[in-house]
């Protein structure tokens, strides 16, 4: 029996030092009145071992667009591994699939990837950014591919020899409402035609096969700075499709979902997650869908995210804590950012001062424009370095580099200062960003699309 290729994927997703999530997608194909029943399936060995592990089958599951997830457990940490995954048809459960010896694996790519690291002390290495447009053209026809150099660029970085532990995408990674303007998305199969086009270009495709892939959301995977305009019917009708598509495609395959045997347990009530690699604690927010446009104290973050968040910032882990954020910290004065949203963000900056975290990093995107700086927190001098890192893509005029706040203070309700300081140059161009980070610090590399060095800035915890 031959195993076909993935329609969509593989994208590694969460990767922790023993297990690894793994997605893909197969075809749809219509037997009598029912979807006809599909199979994933995938094997693994040590790089170096010449056999692979006996294959490993799980369902690819109609009711969220034929996509499904391996599981690979009791792996070992900072170890290289390769795989091979793909699909097949077959009309009984995916229990009761026995076809592992006739199997023909020929046309199915092997993969590289690597374990995260139990050593609270390893060195890691990120490239993070958001806001990928993907322009339809002549009706919807054709994509264009010219945000694919991007990833491309970042391949090239990996075939130079440079290491890349985790790729962190910060929101945008589709523009469902085109503008506003041209044929916006509303119900899934929309939603989902979007993942699938977004996500099958030639260069991310690669890139998200064998490098740990973590995402966020932001305003464009439901509609621009979502919800301020939300009608009741949005709330009722495209919200649930956008989301039930951001499961799919970008939630799934996250450290969000609980594991019970191999198999993804429960339904989650949120969205944002956490997880570890090296000597970095990673937070990945959701700073979209649970707005709260309150007129006196409105709130970006529902209560038990934001319990959550500080709990986690305080915690003594002793490792850098980063949090992914899809919206600038400060950097942008907007109110559909942090700035819009002050009480909030006193309460972080507040619990950073007053209980001394002082290795944290924010990481955001949105604003079409590349930049870094360091937030001095009050008078204990506390410091936060903020990243901005967008976009991967963007066809249109950038922003003007007056337009980001990058000295100076930042408005706060508290009787503490805020101080930017250190701040990059600003890059108002399509980029990426690459984080070397250690315990004593991060040094923050700004590479354009087409892979040139723009800038970089080093910065000591």
């Amino acid at each position: 029996m031959l195993v076909k290729q993935l329609t969509v994927g593989p994208i590694l997703g969460a990767t922790d030092t023993t297990s690894v999530r793994i997605f893909g997608r197969s075809e749809f194909e219509i037997d009598g009145d029912r979807p006809r029943r599909a199979h994933g399936t995938i094997r693994l060995r040590k790089k170096g071992n010449l056999s692979f592990s006996a294959p490993i089958f799980f369902k690819m599951n109609p009711n969220f667009d034929m996509t499904g997830l391996a599981i690979v457990s009791d792996l070992h940490s900072n170890t290289a591994y390769e795989y091979q995954m793909g699909w097949f048809y077959s009309d009984v459960e995916t229990a009761h699939v026995d076809v592992a010896n006739i199997l023909v694996w020929e046309q199915i790519e092997t993969v590289e990837f690597r374990t995260a690291s139990a050593d609270s002390e390893a060195p890691r290495v990120l490239v993070t950014g958001s806001c990928r447009y993907l322009l339809r053209m002549f009706g919807g026809m054709w994509f264009d591919d010219r945000g694919d150099k991007t990833f491309r660029s970042i391949l090239r970085c990996i075939e130079n020899g440079e290491r890349i532990d985790q790729f962190i995408m910060c929101g945008d990674q589709i523009y469902a409402d085109d503008l506003n303007v041209i044929g916006a998305d509303a119900g899934v199969d929309e939603f989902n035609k979007r993942y699938r086009a977004v996500f099958t270009t030639k260069y991310l495709r690669r890139l998200m096969g064998q490098v740990p892939t973590y995402m966020t959301l932001d305003d464009h995977e439901i509609e621009d700075n979502w919800p301020a305009s939300a009608s009741e019917n949005d709330w009722v009708t495209k919200f649930p499709s956008a989301i039930h598509a951001y499961s799919t495609y970008q939630a799934s395959h996250s450290p969000l979902f609980k594991i019970n045997n191999n198999r993804l347990e429960d339904t989650p009530t949120h969205l944002w997650y956490t997880y570890q690699d090296g000597c970095c604690d990673i937070f990945v927010s959701d700073t979209r869908t649970e707005r709260l446009l309150d007129k006196i104290t409105p709130e970006m973050l529902g209560p038990k995210q934001m319990r959550r968040l500080l709990e986690w910032l305080k915690d003594g882990s002793g490792r850098v804590k980063i949090v992914v954020s899809s919206i600038p910290l400060y950097e942008s004065e907007s109110s559909d950012k942090w700035n819009g949203f002050i009480v909030q963000r006193d309460k972080i900056l507040e619990t950073i001062r007053k209980n001394g975290v002082n290795k944290v990093i924010f990481i955001s995107g949105d604003v079409h424009a590349c930049m870094s700086s360091e937030l001095v927190v009050g008078s204990d001098n506390s410091k936060i370095v903020s990243v901005v890192s967008s976009a991967f893509f963007w066809p249109y005029p950038h922003p003007k580099r007056r337009g980001f706040k990058l000295k100076g203070s930042i408005e706060t309700r508290t009787a503490s200062q805020y101080k930017i300081e250190n701040a990059s140059k600003v890059y108002p161009t399509d980029a990426f960003t690459k984080l070397a980070i250690k315990p004593s610090g991060v040094h923050v590399e700004f590479i354009s699309r087409k892979g040139k060095r723009l800038g970089k800035k080093e910065y000591k915890f």
